[in-house]
């Protein structure tokens, strides 16, 4: 099957203790190629253990993760991951950063720099290629870490809380950038975040995952990230049937956490 198939899968960490954390139960999703999905949910419901298993970092306890029929069982260039902290090389240039995976790769220089200073346009950075990493904002490394991602040309990004650590000004914009960035690619994207609005902004398919043991509460399929590919995302964020849903969702989360708080209460 073509797109990335998350077929029936589970997670269980066993402890030294002897005991085990069930972290994620019987999920099931299929995307198929240039789909935008966010994932929300309480803490500790397996959302970024899930995002670890697609990138192949972790390998689950059963069932499997295929990507156009291939099996997931370790990383691979096919699958492009974007940290909440850039996770960049510091001691290296922007251009540096970008060229790091082609250049891995054995692609000549010229090829190279073609697709380096066409990343750097399309982000914004094509006039801070020679600075180093340390000398950027914020906003400006999880640019520079979304290049380096597209660089290596993968077919799946995966993002966890990319834009969790941006003031609000900056978040809004690089939402802007990521949705441009899906539309003019047609990559795959899966995004982790703990926000509902962007959850909302940034996914035409939005899952919400109950508490552990992780697994599927509820999906939806949003008109929002398509409107948001051309109009102002504050305009977006006004139009039928936003405010609504983020409510719905809000409050789906909000009593999933007092019952994970009850039953803290309960054991203690």
């Amino acid at each position: 099957m073509s797109g990335l198939i998350i077929d029936n899968l589970s997670m269980r960490f066993d402890l030294e203790n002897g005991s085990s954390v069930q972290a994620l139960e019987n999920v099931s999703l299929s995307l198929q190629d240039g789909e935008l999905l966010s994932v929300l949910g309480p803490s500790g419901c397996g959302k970024t253990t899930l995002l670890n298993i697609l990138a192949g970092f972790l390998a689950p306890t059963s069932g499997q993760v295929t990507l156009n029929g291939k099996r997931v069982v370790g990383p691979s260039a096919e699958r492009g991951m974007v940290f909440q902290q850039g996770a960049l090389f510091e001691w290296m240039s922007v251009r540096q950063n970008v060229d790091f995976g082609p250049r891995m790769k054995g692609m000549e220089k010229r090829q190279r720099d073609q697709i380096t200073d066409h990343l750097l346009e399309t982000v914004g950075l094509q006039d801070f290629k020679e600075k180093a990493v340390y000398e950027l904002s914020g906003g400006m490394q999880q640019r520079v870490a979304l290049a380096r991602c597209l660089a290596n040309d993968p077919r799946v990004i995966l993002m966890d809380e990319p834009l969790g650590a941006l003031d609000a000004l900056t978040r809004e914009k690089m939402q802007g950038l990521v949705l441009k960035l899906w539309k003019d690619t047609g990559k795959t994207v899966v995004l982790i975040t703990h926000s509902v609005e962007e959850a909302l902004l940034l996914g035409e398919r939005l899952v919400v995952m109950a508490p552990r043991p992780g697994r599927i509460f509820k999906e939806y399929k949003l008109p929002f990230a398509e409107r948001g590919v051309a109009a102002d995302l504050r305009e977006v964020k006004k139009s039928d049937g936003f405010a609504d849903t983020r409510e719905e969702i809000l409050s789906m989360i909000w009593g999933m956490e007092e019952e994970i708080m009850g039953r803290k209460g309960s054991a203690a």
